[in-house]
């Protein structure tokens, strides 16, 4: 059997216009495990009233994003899989979950190439049902639709893994060197607290008390919460950070349902008005920066701070295109194909 990987994120609309943001809207929001309510109530929540207002509304978030090249994430994912080629002979593809760069086309170009056994590679350190989880069903599912005769091997949520930490705190010491920070706030993706619940094998051990992701489970190993917890916990210990000095929020919340908290926005309030006056963000839910770091966190992120009395602000870059990354990439990538081995996760 010959072997290739494919590398899926999230994915883009085409340009930032209205017209190619509401088709990207569409399908985004329409996916069961983003807008995890019955099929007919989603369907009217979002075609009946998202739509109609919010393409607009993003368009012009990503038009102040934009690059000269295109879309920031489609084009730091492709610098990406470039990196990670020049350190493998296997063929690799790239697929986004969402847009024009479908999944599909990536196994479709692999496929060209001989491949019949696939490395799937999520590009998210976390296990959640809106991010790792539907990139795994949905390639999967197109796999058994249109390419049966191949074999896919997942690579598992890597948020703990050593060297990941390692590489994802020297990128953080880099991005704090010269700056005398106040405090350093580690924002994850939100997600809504019922997601929690649904990912737990056990059924009962996620309680969202705070005590909950703290006592070792099985159902750590789904458990988005526990997992970006753990992340902070793991670099803060990989660089000495002051515990008075960190702290750990979700940002992006949809509907009035219950979200992980305490939430980013309410966050940078929070430490303006508490006399924070020298604050640096992470953004470790994703590894490519997109309209939710680039927009969300470094543009209004500051300006929300600063309002409640904050002084300097930098916002530190995800992963993104790092040599050491693509490089550690390219280490996974090479044990699962001479050992069939994947990355150590120390789940806790």
């Amino acid at each position: 059997m010959k072997k290739g990987v494919l590398l899926v994120n999230l994915g883009s609309p085409d340009s930032p216009t209205a017209k190619d943001v509401k088709p990207y809207l569409d399908e985004f929001l329409m996916d069961e495990r983003v807008i995890d309510v019955n099929p007919v109530l989603r369907n009217i929540i979002v075609r009946g009233i998202i739509l109609n207002t919010r393409p607009k509304k993003s368009a012009e978030a990503y038009s102040k994003i934009w690059w000269e090249e295109g879309s920031p994430l489609i084009v730091l994912s492709e610098r990406f899989m470039g990196k990670v080629q020049k350190h493998t002979d296997l063929p690799i593809a790239l697929g986004m979950r969402y847009g024009s760069m479908s999944i599909k086309e990536g196994l479709q170009e692999l496929k060209k190439k001989g491949v019949d056994e696939v490395f799937l590679v999520p590009l998210y350190p976390h296990y959640a049902m809106s991010s790792y989880e539907t990139v795994v069903v949905k390639a999967l599912e197109v796999q058994q639709q249109d390419f049966p005769e191949m074999q896919v091997t997942t690579l598992p949520a890597f948020y703990s893994n050593p060297d990941y930490i390692k590489i994802l705190s020297a990128s953080i010491a880099e991005g704090l060197k010269g700056f005398d920070y106040d405090h350093v706030l580690f924002s994850y993706h939100g997600v809504p607290e019922r997601h929690i619940r649904k990912s737990d094998p056990t059924k009962f051990h996620c309680q969202l008390n705070g005590q909950c992701c703290k006592t070792n489970s099985v159902a750590h190993h789904t458990c988005y919460r526990h997992q970006c917890y753990d992340t902070t916990e793991l670099v803060k210990k990989e660089l000495n950070l002051p515990e008075d000095k960190v702290s750990t929020s979700f940002q992006s919340r949809l509907g009035s349902d219950p979200w992980l908290q305490p939430f980013t926005d309410k966050e940078f309030e929070r430490l303006g008005e508490e006399g924070v006056k020298r604050l640096a963000v992470i953004t470790p839910a994703f590894v490519s920066d997109c309209l939710e770091t680039l927009e969300e966190i470094a543009m209004e992120g500051k300006e929300q701070f600063q309002e409640a009395g904050g002084g300097d602000y930098i916002h530190i870059p995800c992963l993104n295109d790092r040599d050491d990354w693509a490089e550690l990439m390219a280490k996974w990538i090479k044990e699962w194909e001479e050992k069939d081995a994947l990355p150590e996760t120390n789940i806790r």
